[in-house]
């Protein structure tokens, strides 16, 4: 709606039998989805993430 892009993040330990999508701590107002704008780090319930660690699968 305002431009931003927004993303869900998943995990899931092995064996893969579930997969999970992980709630955003760090801001609820918009949870389950994340979004980088402003941030420098990503905070998962479990792991810190500094942004240039951060990859994407190709379209």
């Amino acid at each position: 709606e305002n431009g931003n892009q927004i993303f869900m993040l998943a995990q899931s330990y092995m064996p893969a039998q579930q997969t999970q999508i992980l709630i955003n701590p760090t801001d609820a107002n918009i949870s389950p989805w994340y979004s980088l704008e402003g941030i420098d780090q990503l905070r998962t319930p479990e792991w810190i993430f500094d942004l240039d660690r951060l990859k994407r699968f190709e379209n």
